[in-house]
């Protein structure tokens, strides 16, 4: 797709670079352009038909390209510390910089999330032109058959034939949305080489119910919440609640998904904006003649509010509940229960949870420890952030740690 530096060995007919990266999305492209602006010769390869599918994705097409409210406190991870050397050195500051700097404009969303004014494309656009400007060459529909370490570096065998790499840099995401081309390429890489890979499972995902649980809901499709706050043990969310065909999505969902696992006891505050019990019997003392459930649909979807009054509470006129009756509901639909059986899995998953273990990666380099010249970046990573540009924020932090140094 672009001009490079690649060398050719004399007398022979390997292609021969400093860095070859696996993977052309956010992470793989900020690690090119940072070892390319640093003068290395770098070839990016990528399975899929174009690069940076998922960029092009996000945001619903705008692209979140990062939060301003980054801390390694978002971040999900066998070790909650591994994430704070890269993301102290490459913040939302820098990626806003170039962003600027190629002036694409952008807006603030909510809680700190940043998008594209217009297309996603255009942050693709900006990282293949960086790219292109260091002379770096990404190459797709190229597929990688065979990687061995020799004592000059890595050979790697690719459908279009070998490339020779003094440093080898896997970039190649997790398993989520296969129809994009996720793989598990990266994770078997990285256990040809010794590392533990720990238990992968999606993340930022619709939960599914199933049996009577599904059946409360199942008709309630397309109904949502614009604030309710979802909560697993000591961990939650507040933010939009949406009914699903088989479950339950929206914002505060994805979020909790990444804490969430079967058989975990799942609480939703339907109104954490205001106290309920109290509401209620401000109502009882205004709309004595009205119906429960009618009330209910004031404050919460009417076709919600019906449900819950069927489910829990058998409906009649205001003026026949004692305060401490409607403050007692109130307490329950601050603390909802939702039985969830599952999530959509991998095809709707926006990431992947566990990954490449961070024991046997430097935090500073992403190199290897078992291996020298081998890198791991971005989602291949046993390092998850939360939705609103948490996980871009880990690919160019992390893609450009490994950038500085291979």
């Amino acid at each position: 797709m672009h001009g490079c530096a690649v060398r050719r060995r004399r007398g022979g007919d390997r292609v021969k670079v400093d860095v070859l990266v696996i993977g052309a999305g956010a992470a793989g492209l900020m690690c090119a352009i940072t070892a390319g602006q640093r003068g290395r010769s770098v070839l990016v390869l990528d399975h899929a038909n174009k690069p940076g599918k998922k960029i092009l994705m996000s945001g619903g097409g705008r692209c979140n390209f990062t939060n301003l409210g980054v801390t390694p406190a978002q971040y999900v991870s066998g070790n909650p510390h591994f994430a704070k050397s890269a993301l102290a050195r490459y913040t939302p500051s820098d990626f806003i910089a170039l962003v600027e700097k190629h002036r694409i404009a952008y807006h603030e969303k909510e809680l700190g999330q940043l998008f594209c004014e217009e297309s996603s494309k255009l942050i693709l656009r900006m990282l293949l032109d960086e790219c292109a400007a260091v002379h770096v060459r990404v190459e797709v529909d190229c597929g990688v058959q065979k990687v061995r370490k020799n004592e000059e570096g890595f050979s790697v065998l690719t459908a279009r034939g070998e490339v020779h790499a003094d440093s080898l840099v896997v970039a190649s995401g997790g398993l989520s949305i296969p129809s994009m081309g996720a793989s598990g390429f990266g994770y078997e890489l990285a256990r040809q080489f010794g590392h533990n890979i720990l238990a992968t499972r999606a993340g930022l995902v619709p939960l599914t119910l199933s049996g009577k649980h599904q059946e409360h809901y199942a008709d309630l499709a397309g109904v949502a919440l614009p604030v309710a706050e979802a909560r697993v043990g000591k961990r939650s969310f507040r933010a939009g609640l949406l009914f699903t065909h088989r479950g339950i999505s929206g914002p505060c969902i994805l979020q909790i998904s990444s804490y969430w696992q079967p058989g975990d006891d799942l609480r939703v505050n339907l109104s954490p904006q205001q106290s309920i019990g109290d509401w209620l019997v401000d109502q009882r003392a205004a709309r004595p003649a009205a119906e429960f459930r009618n009330v209910l649909g004031d404050l919460l979807p009417k076709r919600l509010a019906q449900r819950l009054s069927e489910l829990r509470f058998a409906s009649r006129p205001m003026r026949q509940y004692r305060d401490a009756e409607l403050r007692d509901i109130g307490d329950q639909l601050h603390d909802w229960p939702i039985v969830a059986s599952g999530t959509e899995g991998y095809r709707t998953a926006e990431v992947t949870l566990g990954g490449v273990d961070t024991d046997g990666l430097s935090s500073a380099t992403m190199q290897s420890k078992i291996v020298p010249g081998l890198y791991f970046i971005g989602e291949v990573v046993d390092v998850t952030g939360w939705l609103g540009g948490y996980n871009f924020q880990w690919a160019w932090a992390s893609g450009h740690a490994a950038g500085e140094v291979v």
